[in-house]
């Protein structure tokens, strides 16, 4: 009994260093990892640094929006006007429109909204991915939920937000969701192909203005050459000449707010009625069709207000909200109340009121940084094109295409060489299929109107699971929203045969090619999910796997995140030797802007250790490049090292006189027998299971093994097969429609998803695997 006591004494004390050195090793990483995942939360900035941000964010978020004067009255009424205060009740709608959308409702409301920094419709979407369960392909794991940027909010079971998770996940509303998204997201495609368009246009032809003998054909090749100037060289970046973009803004913004302070004191400040709202009454009151389709040339002056939320890339909320709130908001209304203040007192120039209203000795100059301008707001929502696009390619929802990073100091400046000319297809066709700025207007605003609902409906659902506004607040913020857009939309569906059709039809194109895509990557995923091998088939088999193991490492590459790939299987039944070493290798992306790098890998042991079988993760956010890790090769093998080193430890554990073994969490005693710790960027272990990576600060410990060689041994023998030769396994799943197949199924899986599938790029090449390494595993799945 005595002895038993001593031995508890004993077990209680070595419990007690153990639990006092853990606390050591995880008290500061617990620390730094509160300060990464409220990193984008605390007011890190100081005064002077969010100034200077807000400057910069002139050229990077404001191009769009600050271009608008340019075509508004114009679109507006196109056909001219007759009663000037047809001019005020237009001016009246514009401010308002101005204050209610962007103002009020993007960059106070929706920029709030940021994925950490990261903004558009699938930032949206993937933040409600991380507080419901409706991501279409689910790949992911509790431990993805560990992530320092993984930020999610808790959910009371029985609030309203929880009945609103629960119907969201629903299978028919999770598939609705997703269309919406993609909707949104092609329309702002869409916005890419339609903003250079017009921007460059209407910049190009303030030169009949001046110059009136030049015919129009003039100023379309005029623009034409400036499109295919713009597209040829964005594979230089923005990175260069992006700090040209906010004082080339800031000028025009000053420029337009001076121009317009003129004509009001040239021309009377009569105009200046229209900040009363009895104006915007008084003009749609007038029941005149005029009238209310005029409302698609009146939307035109918040275009760009998308953009802002997309373009919001890593610039603080605060200067965002500074930069339009005391410079760009100010100057758009003085520049036009100035233009109205030209057109009340010239009604028959409403087609060239921007340009006929600059002052003659400065015309020129304004010419040409109106040009300038407009070619800073085309290259934004490029931009912005090529960021979505990215996050679709995250999502699995658009074909595979090569993706560029043109900076080594910004991660978000990409450049997509296939989208780019594709961009300047469509977009020459646009200005010189159209011809005139009214049909490229209307096509402008319907894209718009667009993808503003799709952010209203997205952002109502932001607002009940993600913030738990109070109900009140929702039907509000709704009811705002909704009044302004859907009026809007009820302006620019007459205007479908005026050139709205256009966006439909891009919209259209693109909808089917990532909604076939993403239904063929689904499929792949359900293939290997439910094909996956049982791990008492593997044992059974033995340490040689019924094979002969070469000397050599296989890394399999696979889209499942635990089990065994059928794509193993059917290598090991068709082929008679395999090597020392297998690799079992997923790279998956979640819905998280970024992945930090000590937090990307994820490394574990499938079966005994004479198997010699590992799994290894890597995890990238949407906003990460997996061609960026040029040493991914290397990194792998540097986690699979670390691993065997801190298995070894885990072992020795036992007799030193300190142990680092964590205590066994809930699933550990489940399983029985498994221990998990982790280091650096490491998880350890023993089972077919994921555990969360931490990462404690190196410290010096001193232990006495009970089998010295093991370690070494097993490094050693990794680092031979390694040494050896490095084989890559690519499965080839063919997704063919069986025979019962309805036509519409036939068509898109056999026609659309295999065209896609040849005219994008291969995973090897994704991965940057050589040729002379590569092995592909060809499966044929019927669906």
């Amino acid at each position: 009994m005595t002895s038993d006591l001593e031995n508890n004494e004993n077990k209680n004390a070595n419990k007690g260093n153990m639990w006092d050195m853990e606390r050591k090793l995880d008290q500061p990483m617990d620390e730094e990892a509160g300060k990464l995942k409220n990193m984008h939360r605390e007011n890190k900035f100081s005064t002077l640094l969010v100034i200077r941000l807000a400057y910069q964010s002139l050229g990077v978020v404001y191009g769009d929006l600050g271009t608008s004067p340019l075509y508004v009255f114009y679109n507006t009424f196109p056909h001219g006007v007759d009663d000037p205060e047809d001019v005020i009740g237009a001016l009246s709608l514009i401010i308002y429109s101005l204050t209610l959308v962007p103002l009020l409702k993007y960059v106070f409301i929706v920029l709030r909204a940021n994925d950490n920094g990261q903004g558009g419709t699938l930032a949206l979407y993937s933040l409600l991915c991380r507080h419901a369960n409706i991501k279409s392909i689910p790949n992911q794991h509790h431990t993805d939920e560990e992530l320092t940027t993984y930020s999610r909010t808790k959910i009371q079971e029985k609030s309203f937000a929880a009945k609103t998770q629960r119907w969201l996940e629903g299978p028919l509303i999770k598939s609705a969701l997703l269309i919406l998204v993609l909707v949104g997201t092609c329309m702002v495609i869409g916005d890419g192909i339609l903003t250079p368009a017009i921007s460059v246009l209407s910049a190009a032809g303030g030169i009949r203005v001046n110059k009136p003998e030049i015919d129009n054909g003039v100023v379309v090749i005029i623009a034409v050459v400036i499109l295919v100037g713009l597209f040829s060289v964005q594979h230089y970046g923005t990175d260069k000449v992006g700090w040209l973009f906010a004082p080339i803004v800031l000028v025009w913004l000053l420029l337009i707010g001076g121009i317009g302070i003129y004509n009001i004191w040239r021309f009377g400040g009569r105009v200046l009625r229209a900040f009363s709202p009895l104006y915007v009454y008084r003009y749609m009151r007038n029941g005149k069709k005029e009238s209310w389709l005029s409302l698609g040339g009146i939307l035109l002056s918040i275009t760009g207000t998308e953009a802002l939320f997309a373009d919001l890339a890593n610039y603080p909320v605060s200067s965002v909200q500074i930069a339009f709130t005391l410079l760009v908001f100010p100057c758009l209304l003085l520049a036009y109340s100035g233009q109205a203040a030209y057109l009340v007192n010239n009604l028959h120039q409403s087609q060239d009121v921007f340009y006929c209203s600059i002052p003659d000795k400065i015309y020129w100059p304004v010419f040409v940084i109106a040009t300038i301008a407009a070619i800073v707001a085309s290259q934004a929502t490029i931009t912005a094109t090529f960021s979505i696009i990215k996050q679709a390619l995250a999502h699995g929802c658009f074909p595979r295409v090569k993706v560029v990073h043109t900076s080594k100091k910004f991660l978000g400046q990409i450049y997509i060489p296939d989208i780019n000319w594709l961009l300047m297809v469509l977009c020459i066709a646009v200005t010189t299929g159209f011809k005139n700025q009214s049909q490229i207007g209307n096509a402008y605003g319907t894209a718009v109107v667009l993808v503003m609902l799709v952010t209203t409906l997205l952002m109502i659902l932001v607002m009940i699971l993600v913030w738990h506004c109070h109900w009140i607040l929702v039907i509000v913020f709704t009811a705002l929203s909704l009044i302004v857009e859907c009026t809007y939309f009820s302006a620019v569906i007459f205007k479908v045969d005026q050139g709205g059709w256009a966006p439909l039809a891009i919209a259209g194109v693109f909808l089917i090619i990532m909604y076939v895509w993403h239904y063929g990557t689904l499929k792949r995923y359900e293939f290997e999910l439910h094909s996956k091998v049982s791990m008492a088939w593997i044992l059974g088999l033995g340490p040689s796997l019924g094979l002969v193991r070469v000397p050599g490492t296989g890394l399999v590459y696979t889209e499942l995140a635990s089990g065994v790939p059928h794509i193993f299987s059917h290598f090991i039944t068709n082929l008679p030797a395999i090597h020392s070493v297998v690799v079992f290798v997923c790279v998956k992306y979640l819905p998280v802007y970024t992945v930090p790098e000590d937090e990307r890998f994820l490394v574990k042991r499938i079966g005994p250790k004479n198997f010699h079988i590992f799994r290894c993760v890597a995890r990238y956010g949407y906003k990460d490049l997996h061609k960026k890790d040029d040493k991914f090769e290397k990194k792998l093998f540097h986690n699979l090292f670390m691993f065997v080193r801190l298995e070894s430890m885990m072992e020795d554990c036992s007799d030193s006189e300190y142990s680092l073994c964590e205590p066994q969490t809930e699933e550990s005693n489940n399983n029985g027998n498994t221990n998990s710790v982790s280091n650096g960027d490491v998880t350890i272990s023993s089972v077919d299971s994921i555990v969360p990576a931490r990462s404690p600060p190196h410290v010096n410990v001193t232990f006495q093994s009970s089998s010295p060689g093991t370690e070494v041994d097993e490094y050693e023998f990794l680092n031979n097969s390694r040494e050896a030769g490095v084989v890559h396994i690519l499965g080839n799943t063919i997704v063919v429609a069986s025979r019962d197949s309805r036509f519409y199924k036939k068509i898109a899986v056999d026609y659309i998803y295999a065209f896609l599938r040849k005219m994008c790029r291969e995973n090897s090449v994704i991965f940057n695997i050589p040729h002379e390494s590569l092995l592909n595993v060809g499966q044929v799945f019927y669906v």
